[in-house]
């Protein structure tokens, strides 16, 4: 039993030492394994490509930026975003939509780039969808320096404010401060290199000492005027010690990690201040001046404390077909005020002119009694509380609200191979929701002039009652230099005429009679109602429904009646300013704010009364 019993032992010792054999071989193989793989990259046999084709992905990113997108907030750029910059992406999507709409090619490939709009520093507002395709630099075959190609992609991402940029560069107070923090990096990029070397302990030494001193002076100093007055001899040493370093061979990894380091700090720090420097601009530009919500409060206390009526004889203006009668839609009192204070004074007969203004709740009474209290020769002006008003079916199509006319910036690919750019831009201000009360709101009336609160009258307007129209019903000024076809995939409906220019707000002539004939209000809406059906309601509804409502209709008024682009154009002849009948100022640098061109100013403010007492109370004539 002994010698069954050793037999079975042994009969099964053969494959445990089969096993343990493999094992064996398989720790050997993983060993060699694990040393074979570091010897792989120590021969470069793994290459990170770093530049030709084969620079990083954020290179390539960066080529491709996507506009007008709302609601993307991912910076293609640069994936790794601080928690300030999301922020900040998060801020600028939050007020963008009250800002001016933008409309614009959907996306611009190797380095063309679109308009206002907003997104992270890769995106923009989204007010549209795909206009007629796409821009290809490569594609276009046109040359474009790489300046004027900058400052394209800047104002298709971030609007206007490009613009006001350019104007407001101010000398540099930290010049010195950036070169020492420039030569701060390059020398801690080449320290850790020439400290392996002990042959150059000498200027490693050298290289520390001066790395230490520039951290010491930085770190208590932001502007030139700061800086100790020996800083010039730490410049010049640094300078020197840079010199020697970059003399010798060194590893140049780690200087080339350390330099791409620094490129990719530059450029997150320049995206973030570009994106929060345009969101203060677009928050001004959206905020109420101090001085204007001191007036308005005033005089909104004042009103309840003052009784007052409306003479009988202005009563019988307001309803009076004969006379004319001008529509302002505004929440701005001084706005307002200058638009009916220039119209007045110079009408030949103030007498005959009826200004309505159609505000909200909000500002309703302290409209009342500024308009109460001043005069504006002969002329006769009521405030309507558009909220108030009872409008027979509205409650079924919309709330009365109150909604100002609408600009939107429409940028599109040229067509005159000549131009050193491929685009243009157009500013379009358009008629809002509330328009299209007008003629349920003046029943009586046959025909209008509307105006928009940015505007300032230099002529008088009577010779706009005596143009005839035809059958026309919208008389404006039109921009032929934008086409339906520009806007064809904005627009709902695909039976028009491609080749109508589009048309503008600003001074409006408008035939009621024809309106109620041709039931425009209807089709407004009716067109409206498609959209949101659709595609859901949009930002550019308003524009594609304005356009298609008048198409055929609108009657284009000669280009001496009104010069536009004061609220954000900078290259506006003075001359053309000084003979235009009307001056608009469309566009985000309105003249009552602060960010207001400076040489514009002055045609809108001389209809100001400096004698007011509640103007200099407020400090609005300073």
């Amino acid at each position: 039993m002994k010698g069954g019993g050793g037999g079975v032992s042994a009969s099964y010792s053969l494959p445990a030492k089969r096993r343990w054999k493999g094992l064996v071989i398989g720790v050997l193989g993983l060993v060699f394994l694990s040393m074979l793989v570091p010897l792989v990259f120590l021969l470069g046999l793994h290459v990170h490509p770093t530049n030709g084709d084969g620079t990083e992905q954020r290179d390539s990113a960066s080529n491709h930026v996507r506009v007008y997108d709302q609601h993307n907030d991912a910076d293609t750029r640069n994936q790794s975003k601080v928690h300030q910059s999301t922020h900040m992406d998060d801020l600028v999507i939050r007020f963008t939509p009250s800002l001016p709409k933008v409309l614009a090619n959907s996306s611009v490939r190797e380095g063309g780039n679109d308009t206002n709009g907003f997104p992270t520093p890769a995106d923009v507002p989204k007010q549209v969808k795909k206009n007629s395709g796409s821009l290809d630099r490569d594609k276009s075959g046109e040359n474009m320096t790489g300046a004027d190609e900058s400052e394209m992609i800047c104002e298709l991402k971030f609007g206007s404010y490009c613009l006001w940029r350019q104007q407001q560069k101010e000398k540099m107070e930290d010049s010195v401060v950036k070169k020492m923090k420039d030569l701060l990096f390059v020398a801690r990029a080449y320290y850790p290199s020439i400290a392996k070397l002990p042959e150059l302990d000498k200027l490693s030494h050298e290289l520390k000492q001066n790395i230490q001193d520039f951290e010491r002076v930085l770190s208590e100093t932001t502007t030139d005027k700061d800086l100790p007055p020996q800083n010039m001899q730490k410049l010049t040493m640094m300078e020197a010690a840079i010199a020697k370093a970059k003399s010798f061979r060194v590893d140049c990894n780690n200087v080339d990690k350390k330099f791409r380091q620094l490129v990719d700090l530059t450029e997150d720090e320049a995206n973030f201040h570009m994106k929060q420097s345009a969101f203060l601009y677009k928050l001004a530009v959206q905020t109420i001046p101090k001085s204007l919500h001191c007036l308005s409060m005033r005089l909104t206390v004042e009103y309840f404390r003052t009784s007052f009526e409306v003479e009988e004889a202005l009563i019988e203006k307001f309803v009076n077909p004969e006379l004319y009668h001008y529509i302002i839609f505004s929440r701005n009192i001084l706005a307002s005020s200058v638009v009916i204070n220039s119209t007045a004074l110079n009408a030949k007969e103030s007498g005959k002119q009826v200004f309505h203004l159609l505000t909200d709740r909000e500002n309703y009474f302290s409209m009342k009694l500024w308009f109460f209290r001043n005069n504006y020769g002969d002329a006769a002006v009521q405030v309507l509380n558009i909220e108030d008003l009872k409008l027979y079916n509205h409650h079924k199509v919309a709330p009365l609200d109150l909604s100002l006319p609408e600009e939107f910036r429409v940028s599109f690919r040229r067509v005159d191979k000549l131009s050193s750019t491929q685009f243009r831009t157009q500013y379009l201000s358009m008629f809002s929701h509330s328009h299209y009360l007008l003629p349920e709101i003046f029943q009586s009336l046959k025909k209008i002039v509307v105006l928009d609160d940015d505007i300032v009258v230099q002529s008088d307007l009577s010779a706009l009652w005596n143009i005839d129209m035809g059958e026309k019903v919208n008389g404006a000024m039109q921009s032929c230099a934008v086409k339906l076809f520009h806007l064809k995939t904005y627009l709902p409906s695909s039976n028009f005429d491609e080749n109508s220019c589009a048309w503008t707000s600003g001074v409006n002539i408008i035939d009621l009679s024809r309106w109620r004939e041709h039931n425009l209000t209807g089709k407004y809406q009716r067109l409206v109602h498609e959209m949101k059906k659709g595609d859901g309601i949009s930002e550019t509804s308003t524009l594609s429904a304005s356009l298609l409502t008048f198409e055929g209709l609108v009657y284009g008024l000669e280009d001496s009646w009104m010069v536009s682009g004061l609220g954000y154009n900078y290259g506006v002849d003075l001359e053309s300013i000084e003979t235009a009948a009307v001056l608009h100022f469309d566009g985000s640098m309105k003249p009552w704010l602060e960010l207001g061109i400076p040489k514009y100013k002055s045609f809108w403010r001389k209809f100001l009364n400096p004698q007011n007492q509640l103007l200099n109370d407020c400090n609005v004539n300073q």
